[in-house]
Parts: structure tokens; C-alpha cells; sequence
């Protein structure tokens, strides 16, 4: 898979301290990771890299909107989303990425690829039920809902007793409104 060059941050010329960075993530982003959960996306990224001499401390934060369909209704809207991650990252013999909270780098790399964490990030922060706002509140009008609506039960007791009852039934049941 090719690298996207524009998340690759060197860090090798970089100050002591914190410096920020800010992402515009779209469709197109997805698409290289050959993701296809949502048709569109609107989701800004900041990152701040903190440098200090033994290691880099990175906090990503993410908000936007993803255009998902509703798992009800099939309905697109807009969902939106947001979330944050924090990664350590330190020097090593070899590239380990095993765990989530750190990142390991060989001596001697000068630059970070956070696109995986980035995707990772924004993946992970779109819930597994996704239901339009509309649905709760009623507001949402669409070909699905009214089919359902026509079908739905709105009244239980309309359901009508058998007529054809045992006429000892009918005895016993006497004995219960007797009393």
C-alpha cells in the first residue's frame, strides 16, 4: 500500500515542546484503505506532537461527520462523530507497533506515519448501530417507515374471543363472576 506523504511528520527537526498539526480527513483517505463504511466524510484531526529528548508523546483528537446509511431505515444522514487517542512513541531496535498506547521506532528514523493511527482512530469511533436522529423523534419521513406504520398492531384487544368456546368452560367461568 502506498504512503500517504501528508501524515508523515519529521520530528528530527523539530524543537523541543509541544507542536500541533491539523488534519483534513475525507472520503478519498478512506479509499486508500480500501474502506467503504460511509459514502462521505467531514472530520477535522488535531495532533499534538510533544517532543522530548528520550521520546514523542502524540494526542490525537478528532470531530466531524460521517454520511452513513440508517441500519433501520437505510436512510443516509450525517453522524456525527468524535473521539481521542494518546500514543508514546520510543526508540527501539525494531518498528513494533503491538500495542495500541505504544510505538515503537528503530534508531535512527526521522519522520512518524500517523495515517494508520489516524484511520484507526475514526474507524473505531463510528458506532456498530448507526439509527437516524429522525427515528426517535418521529421526524424522519420515509417509504419504510410508513410501510411499517401501516402494518404495526395498534390495538390488542380488538383481537376477538372464539365463539365456538366448551360449553363446560362457559359453566366454570360463571363460577368465577359469581362470587
Amino acid at each position: 500500500m502506498k504512503q500517504l506523504n501528508e501524515f508523515l511528520i519529521p520530528f528530527i527537526g523539530l524543537k523541543l515542546g509541544k507542536h500541533q498539526f491539523e488534519y483534513q480527513i475525507s472520503k478519498e483517505f478512506f479509499d486508500h484503505y480500501e474502506y467503504d463504511e460511509f459514502e462521505d466524510s467531514k472530520i477535522v484531526v488535531h495532533v499534538v506532537l510533544e517532543k522530548k529528548s528520550s521520546m514523542l508523546e502524540l494526542t490525537f483528537k478528532h470531530k466531524g461527520t460521517v454520511h452513513v446509511p440508517c441500519d433501520l431505515t437505510g436512510e443516509m444522514f450525517d453522524l456525527p462523530v468524535k473521539g481521542s487517542t494518546h500514543v508514546v512513541v520510543q526508540f527501539g531496535d525494531a518498528y513494533n507497533d503491538d500495542n495500541d498506547e505504544l510505538l515503537i521506532l528503530p534508531h535512527g528514523e526521522h519522520q512518524i506515519n500517523v495515517a494508520q493511527i489516524i484511520y484507526e482512530m475514526i474507524a473505531l469511533s463510528v458506532p456498530l448501530k448507526r439509527v437516524h436522529p429522525g427515528v426517535a423523534d418521529g421526524s424522519l419521513k420515509s417509504e419504510t417507515l410508513d410501510k411499517l406504520n401501516e402494518i404495526l398492531v395498534t390495538d390488542v384487544t380488538e383481537v376477538k374471543e372464539e365463539e365456538d368456546t366448551d360449553p363446560r368452560w362457559d359453566e366454570l367461568k360463571k363460577l368465577l363472576t359469581d362470587k
